[in-house]
């Protein structure tokens, strides 16, 4: 059993990682990624441009993307 230095040591670095974890993002991929003419994906249909900057979105612009947009561009395919 290692000393109470050593537990104590151990749940601090544990803390600090757990709080320093990113927040997961939210995406619409779902693995398919294929541009097509238009330059939308065919899996999640966001354009090139978009899942460039997906990362630097706000989460209210990607909600947006993700209520709005790329349910609108799917139902156009059909």
């Amino acid at each position: 059993m290692g000393s109470a230095a050593e537990f104590t040591l151990g749940f601090k670095l544990g803390a600090v990682a757990a709080a320093a974890a990113p927040e997961a993002l939210l995406t619409p991929c779902i693995g398919i990624c294929t541009l097509d003419a238009a330059g939308h994906c065919q899996g999640c249909q966001r354009s090139g441009d978009e899942i460039a900057r997906w990362s630097s979105m706000t989460a209210a612009e990607r909600t947006y993307l993700m209520d709005v947009e790329l349910p609108q561009r799917e139902a156009n395919l059909a």
